[in-house]
């Protein structure tokens, strides 16, 4: 079988990493980007490693990017984003990464995709995923963007250039609604556990939060330690699953079993001393709650964005079990969320208007990186 090579720029953006691709190097029709996408990042792979591809072994280092001219009159580009399953040949578009979108704005502006003007520059971004537009600000000197700098984000050695993300009107983004049921917190009758109370809201991506206490879960358990218990896992997914069928994401759970990416899990604590993947622990007046995310089946280790503004939208609307445990001493200043790789600090705007939770916009700061480019091979399908 022979080989062919596909333009490509492999990049980091926050806490993940992406083959970044233009439209224009790939098949016109996009059910045929699958195979070619699972053979670039060595999936399927039942050793969980992706050796043979550009893949890491987590979901956060399997992912592709496609960013190309937009024709949304409100955006510069369009970007649609791709999660790779790692041990199956399966390719998801159903929800948006909030890390790679720090780094869609930089790479557009390399590629000449958008031209600088100022110092400072704005790129609109269209998300086709989610159908929401995000404003992508980073400093641009001489025409080019700037990736060194001085800010460090948890999860990531050493620092790098600002990076402003700004979601515009996140709520929806998955199913149509904010609040997909129109509650605030559902119950959900999950086997072998019994009746669970969860807030599902739907902002930049949907998720699906669940206090940490009501799975016998200290909420402090990192990643290797929810990894090692196959019946938390099997009791995780188990929930994504009803939780997708009463959010209307999936019609049925054999359904929902096959839509991996949304919901995702998040369990959720009050703030409380934290330890981090880095062996530190963090005092809890440091931090306004602890997060702790399942990531496309598999605990991340750090906080997906579009789940980090998620929470903080949730935390926002009264009765949510995420503003249920939310540090009284929080207030109206941008929130801190503790999780594996430190704190993360994320801003939302909410407001109850005409009797309705309405989301406006969240934002934080990210950096990203260019790593290289070139060609990428992949086995011709």
């Amino acid at each position: 079988m022979s080989q062919i090579s596909i333009p490509a720029v492999f990049m980091r953006g926050g806490t993940s990493k992406a083959l970044m691709l233009q439209p224009k190097d790939l098949p016109a029709n996009q059910s045929d980007w699958a195979p070619l996408f699972c053979a670039a990042m060595g999936s399927p792979d039942p050793y969980g490693r992706q050796l043979d591809g550009m893949g890491g072994g987590v979901s956060s280092l399997s992912k592709v990017c496609i960013v190309g001219p937009s024709s949304h009159p409100e955006a510069d580009v369009d970007y649609t984003f791709a999660q790779v399953a790692i041990k199956e040949q399966k390719v998801s578009y159903q929800g948006n990464c909030g890390n790679m979108s720090a780094a869609v704005g930089p790479f557009a502006v390399d590629q000449g995709l958008v031209i600088p003007k100022d110092e400072t520059t704005t790129v609109r971004i269209y998300n086709t995923n989610t159908k929401k537009i995000i404003h992508s600000t980073f400093a641009t000197p001489n025409g080019q963007t700037q990736y060194q700098g001085d800010l460090a984000i948890p999860g990531v050695g050493g620092t790098g250039a600002p990076i402003k993300l700004e979601f515009i009107e996140p709520g929806g983004a998955t199913t149509g609604q904010l609040l997909p049921t129109g509650q605030v917190t559902d119950t959900l009758m999950i086997p072998g556990l019994g009746p669970l109370t969860v807030s599902l809201v739907d902002a930049a991506n949907a998720a699906v939060f669940i206090r940490a206490q009501d799975l016998g879960l200290t909420g402090l358990e990192l990643p290797d330690a929810i990894e090692n218990r196959p019946e938390l896992l099997a009791t995780l997914e188990s929930i994504r699953c009803h939780a997708s069928v009463a959010m209307g994401i999936a019609p049925d759970l054999e359904s929902a079993k096959q839509i991996t990416i949304v919901p995702f899990v998040a369990l959720v604590s009050p703030s409380q001393d934290n330890p981090t993947l880095a062996g530190e622990r963090i005092p809890a007046q440091e931090m306004d709650l602890v997060a702790r995310v399942m990531s496309n089946g598999q605990p991340h280790r750090a906080l997906p964005l579009t789940i980090s503004l998620c929470t903080a939208v949730a935390a926002r609307i009264q009765g949510t079990v995420v503003a249920d445990v939310l540090s009284p001493k929080a207030g109206a200043q941008a929130l801190r969320l503790g999780m594996p790789s430190g704190v993360l600090t994320v801003d939302a705007e909410v407001h109850y208007e005409s009797g309705q939770w309405q989301a406006k916009s969240g934002a934080f700061y990210r950096t990203a990186r260019r790593l290289f480019d070139g060609r990428v091979w992949v086995n011709q399908p």
